[in-house]
Order: structure tokens, then sequence, then C-alpha cells
């Protein structure tokens, strides 16, 4: 039964990327099948034949109601003395451990059964997985692909796979030859019990090893015979483990089952259980699970509360195994002790799912709860729903925490609490119930409250006042918050008044508030303070993008993304996915950005911020779908209603624009007139400008205002010349051509109505063809050949033009020439070029030109 059948492929392939390993090129393998497949077989015959100087790290998920935060990286580190012992053992940085160990030395780091892994463990993989290309390490992930539905969170480290370098490694079902292998000396037809039980390894050797030659009903009923046969005392012990999953450490096992533990020869023999290096398990999971699913209900309570009663008498209980069986022993007094503890733990390691569970469960037995105790877990809870994105049942949450805390007269947990309120109400949409929660955190403090307390709340005021439409307020509750915040040296605090100061400030310019973002990203990233560099993230994109800063954008998303999604940060994931989205529509990749904005708004209970809707309303509207109104419009009621700048901007901007391509000029005055008191806001001039631009367009009265930044002044102006200069240097094709559209004149019409084909903007498209009609041109004349004009990039017109010119060699100044632009627009147009062919280097585009055929005209 221990031979490994038609495996040794699926070995050789991971050998080979353990020896890549050890010669510096880093990669991931993936063993992916249905249970009894093999996975766990393949993988330790391949550990068994690593050999120096890679050394092998391996642990696995287990299945709890809650796995272990980080459980696999604990078991794989232990008894290293290495950095990430001591970073899972003493609450540091696991990211920079895990990735220090894995380069101190040729490492294989396995981690079995990722279908069960916690949030925690996932986001430090995929960390690791974006720098393995640098490590001499190989990490090995097996994963029941049969278990893993398109809303499992381990597609998001699949996801993050995309540019590593992978090894896919299926295992496909034993052919009946190796049944037939295995079968041989049994009483059993290899066609038959290959067709019993599709081939599946563990099937087989189950079926083999039950009494004769009947058919077992099923795999359980093959399993529970063979135990049946044991000795009682044996029968009792393998009992006793079945409710334990995974593997059960020496110290439990002789804690569980005393006497009993030498009495498990008898299923060792048998192949039932097996020893492993730290303890016992059973031969397959499928096996355990087929015992205890077979023992009666209050048998299995019983066993569950032995396992209670082991765990607890142990020095340092697994806080996550201890709630895991006090939950399936009933046992109410130790879930409502020990969940707290569990949440908290789980939180601190950033498993946000499992500390959400923890709490609930925690929950479930409130009346065992002291009110002090209670009042800090609903409040714990209301956080972890707010990491979720469940922001409703967060404010409900901590109105409940809110409560408690006023009945007992605890200030401190009072104001506190009030702070965290203040935030899930304004992600829950309720600007001004966030405000007054803010508001009163101040005054529960007081004056005479602790330096750190006083910062927390005032920080937390300003930040909402920021964000409303309450600027200048913001800016003398940060002022105080940040001076508070160095006194108490509460650096994390500093750094968030310096991301919200950005916003605030009326006097500061471009730079300086894109200097303080940095700084309060830089602090946040530097000192560990993840959340804050996920919201520095968040603020700095959306000031980029404000200003037409493209390529720095890029960079940030990019960089974001990876780091709101490695640490679990998904509200802040979903507003850079929603940048990525508005990055790809300025830059005319509209499919991209229309998958990203469906996946984004449709589904939703909770819309994040900004609200998806209103860009991908926006976006249909663009392509003449009729689906836009019902989006654009509610979208700008909810921003109404708000009063975010981040809000207004889109929702007033998309449902203006719709209003100009549906010839609806007198809803598009009301959007103008609601939103004008917002344009003195600070950082409101590009969206006040955009607004009114797209207002002149639908016949509305609207000029350019001091200050009004470019290129949206020289449209108002009515220069479309250098209006359309100006966002060619931006790299925004669908501006240009609209400026180009108002030209007056055939030719630059004519190239506007080419570009808007392109885009697939149908709207515009037939307001310009109309144009055309009304200029005298009743047949648009042909556009360059197909063959030339489309490529897989989506680049413009204009940017394979230059695009063309960089295959002959010339240098940007020449480009500019031949094609009279300046050399800073050519500039803009050739990193756009590189950023949409993906290459790093001028050469390569030149490569790809001469694949495209490009010659320049």
């Amino acid at each position: 039964m221990g031979v490994l059948l038609e495996r040794s492929a699926t070995v050789q392939a991971l050998l080979r990327a353990a020896r890549d390993a050890v010669a510096g090129c880093g990669s991931v393998a993936l063993v992916a099948g249905e249970a009894g497949i093999g996975k766990s077989s393949v993988v330790r015959e391949f550990a068994g034949e690593v050999t120096r100087p890679a050394r092998v790290l391996a642990g696995s998920c287990d299945d709890l109601l809650t796995p272990r935060p980080l459980g696999p990286l604990r078991d794989a580190a232990a008894g290293t003395g290495g950095p990430l012992e001591a970073a899972v053992a003493g609450g540091g940085d696991v990211f920079a451990a895990v990735v220090a160990e894995l380069g101190a030395a040729p490492t294989v780091l396995l981690v079995e059964d990722l279908h069960w892994a916690d949030d925690a463990t996932l986001d430090v993989l995929g960390y690791v997985v974006r720098r393995l290309a640098g490590l001499p390490a190989l990490l090995v992930l097996t994963y029941r692909d049969d278990s893993v539905p398109a809303e499992h969170p381990v597609h998001r480290l699949l996801g993050a796979l995309a540019g590593c370098p992978v090894r896919r490694l299926g295992l496909d079902p034993l052919s009946e030859t190796a049944v037939a292998e295995l079968a041989r000396g049994s009483a059993w037809d290899p066609a038959v019990l290959r067709e019993l039980t599709a081939g599946n390894p563990f099937y087989v050797t189950e079926a083999l090893a039950a009494p004769g030659a009947q058919v077992p009903a099923s795999v359980a009923d093959a399993v529970l015979a063979r135990v049946r046969r044991l000795e009682d005392r044996c029968r009792d012990a393998v009992e006793q483990l079945s409710v334990v999953p995974t593997l059960v450490g020496f110290d439990l096992a002789e804690s569980l089952l005393l006497d009993r533990l030498d009495a498990l020869a008898e299923a060792e023999d048998r192949g039932i259980v097996v020893t492993r290096p730290g303890g016992l398990a059973f031969r397959h999971e499928l096996a355990r699970r087929a015992v205890e699913q077979g023992l009666p209900r209050l048998r299995r309570r019983t066993l569950h509360r032995a396992v209670v009663a082991a765990l607890r008498a142990l020095p340092t209980p697994d806080l996550a195994r201890l709630v895991h069986h006090a939950v399936q022993a009933d046992d109410g007094a130790t879930v409502s002790r020990f969940a707290p503890a569990a949440g908290r733990e789980a939180a601190a390691a950033g498993s946000h799912r499992q500390a959400l569970a923890h709490f609930a469960a925690a929950l479930r037995h409130a009346h065992r709860l002291d009110r002090t105790e209670l009042a800090r877990v609903v409040d714990e809870h209301a956080w972890e729903l707010y990491n979720a994105g469940r922001f409703a049942e967060a404010v409900k949450g901590s109105e409940r925490a809110l409560r408690l805390y006023r009945e007992m007269g605890d200030r401190h947990a009072l104001g506190q609490s009030l702070v965290r309120q203040s935030r899930h109400r304004f992600m829950a949409g309720d600007t001004a119930g966030a405000e007054d929660a803010a508001e009163e955190a101040v005054r529960v403090l007081g004056s005479d409250a602790d330096l750190a307390d006083r910062a927390f709340a005032e920080t937390y005021r300003g930040a909402v006042l920021a964000l409303s439409d309450r600027p200048d307020e913001a800016a003398a509750a940060l002022d105080l918050a940040e001076e508070l915040a160095q006194r108490a040296d509460r650096t994390d605090l500093y750094a968030l008044c310096l991301n919200y100061r950005s916003i605030s400030s009326g006097t500061l310019d471009d730079e300086h508030r894109l200097a303080l973002l940095r700084l309060s990203l830089e602090l946040g990233l530097g000192h560990g303070f993840h959340e804050i560099a996920a919201r520095g993230y968040t603020n700095l994109g959306e000031l980029l993008f404000r200003f037409n800063r493209l390529t720095e954008l890029r960079r940030c998303v990019t960089d974001g993304l990876a780091f709101t999604r490695e640490r679990g940060f998904w509200s802040h994931a979903h507003n850079l996915d929603v940048h990525r989205c508005l990055l790809a529509i300025r830059r005319g990749d509209w499919t991209t950005a229309l998958d990203g904005l469906r996946s984004a708004a449709v589904g939703r209970d909770e819309p994040g911020m900004p609200n998806s809707a209103a860009p991908y309303g926006r976006l249909l509207a663009r392509l003449g779908s009729p689906e836009a109104e019902a989006l654009v419009r509610p979208a700008w009621e909810r921003a109404r209603r708000q009063r975010v700048l981040l809000e207004v901007a889109y929702a007033g901007a998309g449902l203006v624009e719709w209003c100009w391509l549906n010839d609806q000029s007198e809803e598009a005055a009301a959007v103008l007139r609601e939103w004008e008191p917002n344009a003195a806001r600070p950082t409101a001039a590009p969206a006040w400008a955009e607004l009114l631009r797209y207002a002149a367009r639908a016949g509305l009265p609207a000029e350019a205002f001091r200050g009004c930044p470019e290129p949206w002044k020289s449209g108002l102006d009515g220069d479309w010349r250098a209006a359309a200069e100006g966002w060619a240097e931006i790299g925004d094709p669908y501006e240009r051509a609209l400026e180009l559209a108002d030209s007056g004149e055939v030719e630059p019409t004519i190239e506007a109505l080419h570009v808007l084909e392109d885009l697939g903007a149908a709207a515009a498209g037939r307001i310009v063809r109309r144009r055309l009609r009304e200029l005298g041109v009743h047949r648009v004349p042909r556009r360059r050949a197909a063959s030339t004009r489309a490529n897989p990039a989506g680049l413009t017109d204009r940017q394979l033009d230059v695009l063309a010119l960089l295959g002959e060699g010339l240098t940007n100044a020449e480009i500019a020439e031949r094609l009279v632009l300046s050399i800073r627009t050519v500039d803009s147009h050739v990193a756009a070029v590189l950023e949409k062919l993906s290459v790093p280097t001028r050469r390569e585009a030149a490569a790809q030109a001469k694949e495209m055929g490009l010659r320049a005209q």
C-alpha cells in the first residue's frame, strides 16, 4: 500500500524546482487535486528526497471552525531559531521575517491544504510570491481544486501568482494498470475496482483494506469496517483522535489518551494512523472524517469535551483549537472565556475573517461575559465587521458598544469607541453621523484626558471634517491633533494628520499636497502602521488622478493594490482598484476598465468608497448603454447626502456627462447649481473645471475660473488646439477627441470621430457625426487600414505614429519635429506607449513596432 504509483513525474518536477531554488531561481509549485488523489503522499515523497544545501520547512492548514492565525507558518518555523519563528512567536513583522527566513539559506517552504488557510497566512504567502524571484526558495502549496469556489479567499493568493514563476502540477486519477498493481493478490477485479473508485488512490486503498471482496457502500463504510476490527482500547483511542483535525501533537496526545496511547500501535500497524514529526495523524483526512462522522452526536460531544480539558491543562493552549473544540462540545463557559482572546490574537496577526468568527462565537454566549468584557468584545466585533466591509453592521455593533459604555460610565472606553464609530458611519455613507460621533468623542474625553486619547479623537475629527465640506474646521482640528500627537509620541497619528492636512489646507499648492501624502505613506510603511499606509496609498492615488499625474498614479495603484491585498485591507483595495479602472479609462483601455468596474459595482451590498457605480455608469453612458441612467442618478443622490468631495466629483461629472450625451441640459444645470458650493473646497478645482467643461458641451454658460487647471481651461476658453494638445500630452484619447470635435473644422472633427469609434464611444460618436453633417460632410473618408490601426495594446492613433517612429530609431526630439508636436508631448506619448506595451525600454518598443509591421506615414 506504500507504493507511490504514477506520481514520479510530479515528484521529479518538484525536485527540479528545488534545484532551481538552490541556484537562486525562486518559484511556486501548486500541487492540486481532489481529496484522496495523493497530494500529501507526493509532497512527502518529494520532501524526503530534497538534499542539502536545501532545507524543508513544512506546515499545514487546519480544518477548524476558525483556523489558527499563521498556523502553517508557525509549524514550519518551529525549532528553526530564525527570524520567522521569532516573528510569529513575538508579534513581529511576519512579512519581513518570512522573506528574511527564505533568503537566509536555500529553502523549500511546504504549506499543505491551502483551502483551509486563514487570512493572515494567505496575506503573507501573497507577499512572498511577489518576491520569490530574488530568493533561493521554492514555495510548494497543496490544495483541493474542487473545494475553492470563485468566492473562496484562496483565489486572491492564486491571483497574486501572475508574473511569478509557477509550476502547476495537477494530479490525475490512477490508471487501470496502476490499480491492477495495487490490487495484485486481492480478490478484486482491477477494472471493477477502477470504475468503483474512479482511480482515486485513497478510495482504492480503503476498498482493498476492507474485509473480503465486498463492495463498500461508501468510502466511509470501508474505513469504519477497518476501525471496527480494532481491539476496544485501540478503537476508543482512534475515535478520540478523530475529533482533532490534522496533526495531534505528542503533548496533547499524551494528555488526551493517557494509558491508551500505546494501544494505537495496532492502528498504526494497520495503516489507519501514522506517526509524523511532532505528533500523530490519520493516514488521510478523509479517514479521520469518516470515523468522526460515524460517531453518535453525544459521543462526539463527549470526545470534544475531553480535548477541551486536555488543551486547558497544557501550559500554553492553542486558542483557536481550544475554541473550535469548545464550540463542538457545547461548552459555552470555555467559549466565552477564550474566544475573545483568540479573536484578539487573530486580529493582531491580520486574520480578520478568523477574528470576526471568534468574536461572533463569544457573543453567542454574551450572557456569560461580564459587562466590561462584553462591551469590549462588541466593540472589537464591530471593528472586524468594518474590516470585512460590512459597514452597516459595524455601525449597529458600535451603537451597542456605546450603550454599554454609557451605562458603565467608562469615559475613556466611550471616547475611544465613539472615534471608531465615526469611521464606521463615514464608510457607511453617513457623513453627518460620522461628524457627530467624532465631535462627541472630543467632548467626552475632554481637555483633561490622556494626551494620546485626545490626539486620537482630534485626528479622527479632523479627518472626517477634511473629507466632508468643512475644511476650515478640519485644518484647526488637525493642527491641534498634530501637536498632541507629537507631544504624546504617537507617530501613527502624526502620519494620519499629514494625510488629511494634504486635502484640507486651503493654502498648499499641488506639489506640497502630494509631498505631505508621500511623507505620511513613508511613515506608515517605515513604522509598520499598515492601515495608515493603506490610507496613504488611497489618498495619494486620488490626488494623482485628480491632478492628471497618470504615470505616478500607475505606480501608486500597482504598489498600493499589492500592499492592501497582501494585508487584507479590502475597503482600501476597493478604492485603489476603482482608481486602476479610472486610469484605464483615461488611457483609453475601456475594456479593462469596464470589466473592473462591473466587478466592483455589481452585486455589492456595501458600495465602498469611492462608489464604483458612478464611474461605471459614466463609462456605460459613453458606450451608449441604456443601463447607465440607473447608475448615474442614484450615485449622484447618494453623493449629495454624503457631502464627500471624492463622491460628488465622480457622481456629479458622471451625471452631467450623461445629460450632455442624452440632451438633458436642464438636469445638467441643476447638478451644476448644486455642485457649485463645493468649488471653493481645497483640491476641488480639477473636478469643478471638468464639470464646467461638460456643462459647456451640454449648452450651458460656463467659463474658466481663476486657477482653472489645464487642459480644462483651454477647452473652456475655446482654444481647442491647446486643449487637444494638452490631453494628448496627458494621454487621454477621449478628452482629446472631444476637443478636436469642438474645432468647427472638418479634418479635426473627422479625426475625432475615428478616435471615438476606436474607443467604442458610441454616444459621443453620434453627436460628432451630426456635427460633420452640419459641416457639410455626408460621407466620412475611409480610415487608415485596419491592419495598421488595430493593435492588442489599445494604442491610440497618435501613439501608433510615435511607436512607428520609435521603430525607425528616432529620438524624442526627432519624433516631435516629424509630427509637429512639443518634445514634452512626445515624452508623454512615449511613456504611455511603454506602459501599454508593458515594456521597460524604447528598444523593446521598437522591436514590437517591427513585429506589428508599423511604418511611419
